[in-house]
């Protein structure tokens, strides 16, 4: 684990924020790439314009979220630590519900559908999710509790982790959240694949509902948030909430919506497809 690569001056190069923003590049890229071969025309040059915003407000969310949300107590007697993101500190859950808010209101205007463009933007997104837990990995933040074995990942000196547990072995749970992102990843890949003709919508669902589970029960080895009633830190109040709007939207999708085909029918409006 290493905060800093090096130093220009005075100025350091940290790795949170170099690895944070090769994580919203690849996960861009990735969509840039489904939406070529699968999108509609003229979605590239929305997903250009909704790259940056979608980057802005989910920054903001995903502070927001840490700040008010996870970390209150800390952060109401350290007011100044609010702002200073290069820190760490960005919840993965604020960050994709105002990147949300915002895309919405950006197709909205445009009068486009927003489950088309979640759809196109899933896969990049669960890769971006990975690499960023690569980011709090190697800068000791969102680190897991003590295993009380002798077992775990020891975070050195100068870390948010050593700082609130010593030397003691703690549960790898951001490194495990980065490899089951992968899984999400693949698994997604197999059953768009093998199936055609899935629901516009069907990868939203996906996600909403397996990264809540996902990250519900790697919430219970997590050591840097306060808890509430029954034990549950706000993450995981979080993906209770998220999960049963997931189901909601399954509903809305399969009954609803089922005649409406996801992009991944290669329909011969994709970008992809010869005129």
């Amino acid at each position: 684990m290493h905060s800093y690569w090096f130093w220009i001056g005075p100025f350091p190069v940290r790795s949170y924020s170099t690895i944070f923003a090769l994580a919203f590049l690849l996960g861009l890229g990735i969509t840039l790439y489904f939406t070529k071969v699968y999108g509609h025309k003229g979605d590239v040059e929305h997903w250009w314009n909704l790259g940056p915003i979608c980057l802005v407000a989910g920054i903001i969310g995903a502070r927001f979220w840490q700040v008010f949300f996870f970390d209150w107590s800390f952060y109401s007697k350290h007011p100044g630590q609010i702002v200073m993101i290069w820190h760490g500190g960005l919840s993965i859950q604020g960050g994709v519900v105002f990147g949300l808010i915002a895309g919405w209101l950006y197709l909205r205007r445009h009068n486009k559908s927003l489950l088309h463009f979640i759809d196109l933007a899933v896969p990049g997104l669960i890769i971006g999710m990975s690499i960023g837990r690569d980011a709090d990995f190697m800068n000791g933040s969102a680190y897991g509790s003590p295993t009380h074995q002798n077992f775990g990942v020891v975070f050195p000196v100068g870390t948010l982790a050593h700082t609130e547990y010593g030397a003691q072995p703690l549960w790898p749970s951001v490194i495990w959240e980065g490899q089951a992102d992968i899984i999400l990843f693949a698994v997604l890949l197999v059953l768009v694949q093998r199936k055609k003709g899935w629901p516009k919508g069907f990868a939203a669902v996906y996600y909403v509902l397996t990264y809540s589970v996902e990250r519900f029960f790697l919430e219970i080895l997590r050591g840097d948030s306060p808890r509430f009633a029954l034990g549950w830190d706000a993450a995981q109040y979080t993906a209770v909430v998220t999960f049963a709007l997931g189901i909601a939207l399954a509903v809305w999708v399969f009954k609803k919506n089922r005649n409406d085909r996801m992009f991944y029918t290669h329909s011969t409006e994709s970008v992809g497809s010869p005129e």
